[in-house]
């Protein structure tokens, strides 16, 4: 650690990383046992016998057949997963039937084939590909979540083959992973999020032949184990988001299941401490989670759902803010929700979740929409699940079919467009109807304040649905190991927003790291029924020779089209690219100018660029040199997909209005549009043949009848 960052660190954190940093020596040094000594006896009859009330809700448990019962794909999937579970193949993140070995190499990415050291964990350097591999992959083997599958499979079919593979696994692994060595110790989060699994995985086997009291006895040493791993090296201040609500939970759940030790009330009461703490640091007044990734929005959320429930379960009160919290960033999930069902990938999004008890693409958020519409008794949540989802049943058990059944599920009572000035989204939407047009404008910083290592360079960027369906995308996040591939995804060039001089808003210092963290700010947002208008800039550019100011205002004119100007500051010449990424759909550029974006149900949009320079467009799709023109769906998966550029070398400053049109027939002939530029920093008219035009001023728009004077007009 440099003496700078020594010396601007505060007491506590000096204290808790000196202690840390010690224990670490003194085990790797063989002083003291990573255990440090034997867990306490217990007495695993009464652990299980109360485990379904203080835990567990039993949502197969009961006979005749439950809501889940008569789930039929959803019950052969859940089989057909353990059954590939049995036989050693394994579906993780974007990867289906994985094989790690016969037996499984707990130690082994089989992507790189590359095998971590086995030694004490904190001598791995799990950044490091070519020591470690792909650390995701691993560690999202290790987290045993598809122990769980195994679980729910016997519970759904009583077949002892389920139990059997589990008692095998475990007994592997256990000799396989001694604690303290080895990869899968190297992060208290994904130990917390095993220990989770272990937790569920011994009350759904409850019964079966392979949970014997050995094996139990065994598991819940393991488990006190694992916990008191998590209490010694809590990452209160190493990644102090999700990593440390993750393991304060796995702390909560030690605790309730091992309710009678004393060790078992101080993890309930520091997890307690640190769940209500963090809430109200990492939720922003306004429901947009600190990290700025709607995929770790979604792990906050299940994490604090699960804490509410389990607390519940077991009378343990928390506090009423904690729940409110929750609610925000779910509302604000609503708000960015596209109308197809869909929620939009904003940062890294590393393809895993808490507690998958169903296989879902990342982008589908219904489980938790349905689990809160239950618990909450919120109508607009159990409208964006679009009925019970078999997690709800997994969590709250039977009872929560008819609590959702009673409500009317109902379309949110908030405005369709809205602003999130805190975590800084400009959320624009013709309605909530499934065919409804959707823009999300990202105006906000690059990450959180504490560690930007989820967020990408995209500030300024758009996210646009036409007629329900997603057209211009976020790229999603492919992978974090191979550093051209995790540079593109999370750089400027793979967002809609503006590229200068081929470079980044930001550079990356490594996988998780930037050099500087720029931010935008929003200069004016108004909404009326007829339009939305949002004003933002960043001067991330301002690191250039000659620095460069990007201002972007976005107008919607309800519910029919969109106006998008960019402006760029500067004296120099410079290469400006104004970028849209597509989803992969086809982008056709016409000899007019127009570009022609047609999707499946024949509807689409067109999008046509003026500028007060001459601009080169063109589609790029599945580019290598450099790499551009691609979309990840999920964690390990790239696909191509049209990327729209339009560039221009010349003197600044330049502005680039950008007009994106939906439209029901994209094949037939586009509209005959102008524009017209007033006088230094007068409005800007965009004119609709003799119809109508829209008059961009400083600070509002307004759609109006043509008339009187005008400025240039660039056709």
């Amino acid at each position: 650690m440099r003496p700078r960052r020594v010396r601007l660190i505060a007491v506590d954190e000096l204290c808790v990383r000196g202690r840390q940093e010690a224990s670490k020596w003194l085990e790797r040094s063989g002083v003291i046992s990573p255990t440090r000594g034997r867990p306490p006896a217990f007495d695993v009859e009464r652990v299980h016998a109360l485990g379904p009330r203080r835990f567990f809700a039993g949502a197969v448990s009961e006979r005749p057949p439950t809501p889940i019962d008569r789930m039929a794909t959803v019950r052969d999937g859940i089989v057909e997963t353990a059954n590939a579970a049995c036989r050693g193949r394994f579906d993780l993140l974007g990867y289906s039937r994985l094989s790690f070995g016969d037996p499984v190499d707990w130690h082994l990415d089989p992507i790189s084939g590359r095998r971590a050291p086995f030694s004490h964990w904190s001598r791995l350097n799990v950044l490091d590909a070519d020591e470690v591999g792909d650390h995701k992959v691993v560690w999202e083997l290790n987290r045993h979540q598809w122990l769980v599958t195994l679980g729910q499979a016997y519970r759904l079919t009583g077949d002892e083959r389920y139990g059997d593979a589990f008692a095998r696994y475990v007994h592997q692994w256990l000799r396989a992973n001694p604690p303290g060595v080895g990869i899968n110790w190297a992060s208290s989060l994904e130990v917390a999020l095993r220990l989770i699994a272990w937790c569920w995985t011994l009350f759904l086997l409850r019964g079966s032949r392979a949970l014997s009291p050995e094996i139990g006895a065994v598991m819940l040493g393991a488990i006190w184990a694992h916990a008191a791993h998590v209490e010694r090296y809590l990452s209160s201040y190493f990644s102090p988001n999700t990593h440390l609500t993750g393991e304060a939970l796995g702390l909560f759940y030690a605790g309730v299941l091992l309710a009678e030790g004393r060790q078992a009330a101080r993890w309930r009461r520091r997890a307690a401490e640190i769940l209500v703490q963090q809430s109200e640091r990492q939720i922003l007044p306004d429901g947009v989670y600190v990290e700025q990734s709607t995929c770790y929005q979604r792990y906050t959320i299940e994490i604090y759902l699960h804490y509410l429930i389990l607390a519940a379960r077991n009378e343990l009160a928390v506090p009423a803010g904690v729940g409110e919290r929750v609610q925000r960033m779910l509302d604000f999930l609503l708000a960015v929700r596209r109308p197809d069902g869909s929620v939009p990938s904003i940062g890294d999004a590393d393809g895993g979740g808490l507690l998958p008890f169903v296989r879902r693409a990342p982008d589908d958020f219904r489980g938790v929409f349905s689990t809160a519409a239950a618990w909450f008794g919120r109508p607009d949540y159990a409208w964006a699940a679009g009925g019970l989802a078999p997690e709800t049943l997994w969590l709250l058990g039977p009872a929560a079919a008819p609590t959702l059944d009673a409500l009317t599920a109902t379309p949110p009572a908030a405005a369709p467009s809205r602003l999130f000035a805190d975590g800084g989204y400009a959320v624009m939407r013709s309605g909530w109807a499934e065919d409804a047009h959707h823009l999300v404008f990202d105006v906000g910083p690059l990450g959180c304040p504490v560690s930007a290592g989820h967020g990408h360079a995209d500030l300024l960027s758009i996210q646009a649905s036409v007629f329900g369906v997603p057209y211009l995308t976020d790229p999603g996040t492919y992978g974090y190991m191979e550093p051209a591939w995790r540079n593109f995804f999370r750089g400027t060039a793979a967002h809609s927003t503006i590229v200068v001089d081929g470079a980044g808003q930001a550079a990356p210092a490594g996988p998780f790291v930037w050099c500087s963290r720029p931010r935008a700010r929003l200069r004016t947002w108004l909404s009326t029924d007829a339009v939305d208008f949002a004003d933002a800039e960043h001067d991330a550019y301002g690191r250039l020779a000659d620095p460069v100011t990007h201002r972007r205002r976005v107008v919607f004119v309800k519910p029919r089209f969109w106006v998008i100007v960019d402006d760029l500051d500067g004296a120099a010449e410079h290469r400006v690219e104004a970028r849209f990424q597509f989803a992969p759909i086809e982008v056709v550029l016409e000899a007019t100018g127009w570009a022609r974006a047609r999707g499946t149900d024949g509807r689409g949009l067109r999008l046509q660029a003026f500028a007060t320079a001459p601009l080169k467009t063109e589609v790029l799709d599945g580019e290598l040199a450099p790499i551009q023109g691609w979309i990840a769906p999920d964690y390990g998966r790239r696909q191509s997909a049209p990327v729209l550029v339009c560039s221009a070398v010349t003197r600044l400053p330049l502005r680039i209005v950008t007009l994106i049109l939906p439209t029901e027939h994209p094949l037939a002939s586009p509209p005959a549009v102008s524009l017209r530029l007033g006088e230094g920093s007068g409005p800007i008219s965009l004119v609709f043949g003799n119809e109508e035009m829209v008059v961009i001023g400083e600070r509002d728009a307004a759609v109006e009848r043509p008339g009187g004077g005008g400025g240039d007009v660039l056709a």
